[in-house]
């Protein structure tokens, strides 16, 4: 048997197991009952407008405030990480570090609770404008090394020729590596954008009010209210419509910068 044959056998049967699972797990949900707990359209309908006009719209709020804030956090550690002053590499060494190595919803909580307690002050828009100084915090480590990662890959060649043409150290990085580094790194930040957007739904641990709740609290209260899940597979759906078309975009930017490489 040839190789090409043997392949297409090969992928046919696992093409054909795979159909084969679906169909038994299809047959053998118990769909009657999980429309009951999960899909009862009456309930459904009683969360219009509310579950897009509030849920929606504060969870994509949450999601760019937490991005621009990380983003301008994660800007300043990656440049003093790749300073050649000591205590600027260490202090954000420290940072990256730390609030990488801690769990989010702690860092959230910390924010909320632990520094007002500890230094007698109150942050702004409290209890949300806490929760999200923690989930600027969080993403601001991560999207340093991303940075950094992004600063590295631009030639030393760019700098040598701005510097050769009598830019300053300053200009030269804010002018010539920080926007090719940038876009270098288009995708893995837009992978970020998606992760800050379910990580808005740690913000509940910080407290909400009635306007201020994101997705997944809308859907938790609500399906305490009514004993049922029905709030939050609509959650579901919504995240998934706003996270599909952006994972979808992240592939595009990918391709083709794969092929301009």
């Amino acid at each position: 048997m040839r190789r090409t044959t043997r392949r297409t056998l090969v992928r046919g049967v696992l093409y054909a197991a795979f159909v084969a699972a679906v169909i038994v797990v299809v047959l053998a949900a118990d769909w009657q009952r999980f429309a009951q707990y999960f899909l009862q359209w009456d309930i459904a309908r009683e969360q219009f407008p509310e579950i897009i006009t509030i849920a929606l719209k504060n969870t994509l709020v949450f999601t760019v405030v937490s991005f621009v804030g990380g983003l301008l956090v994660g800007t300043l550690m990656a440049l003093m990480k790749l300073s050649s002053i000591r205590p600027y590499r260490w202090f954000a060494t420290a940072y990256i570090e730390l609030f990488r190595g801690l769990p989010a919803l702690l860092t959230i909580f910390a924010f909320a609770y632990m520094l007002p307690i500890a230094f007698g002050v109150k942050l702004p828009f409290a209890p949300v404008g806490a929760g999200l100084l923690g989930l600027i915090v969080v993403a601001g480590a991560y999207m340093a090394e991303v940075i950094r990662a992004g600063i590295q890959a631009v030639p030393k060649g760019q700098t040598e020729a701005s510097r050769s043409l009598g830019m300053s150290p300053l200009k030269t990085t804010f002018f010539v590596i920080l926007p090719q580094g940038l876009r270098i790194i288009i995708p893995p930040l837009t992978n970020e954008f998606v992760l800050l957007l379910k990580d808005t739904s740690l913000l509940f641990i910080a407290g909400s009010t009635i306007f201020t709740k994101e997705l997944t609290t809308f859907a938790r209260d609500a399906t305490t209210t009514n004993s049922n899940g029905t709030v939050l597979v609509m959650a579901a759906m919504l995240y998934l419509l706003v996270t599909i078309p952006l994972t979808r975009v992240v592939a595009y930017l990918e391709r083709r910068m794969a092929r301009a490489r």
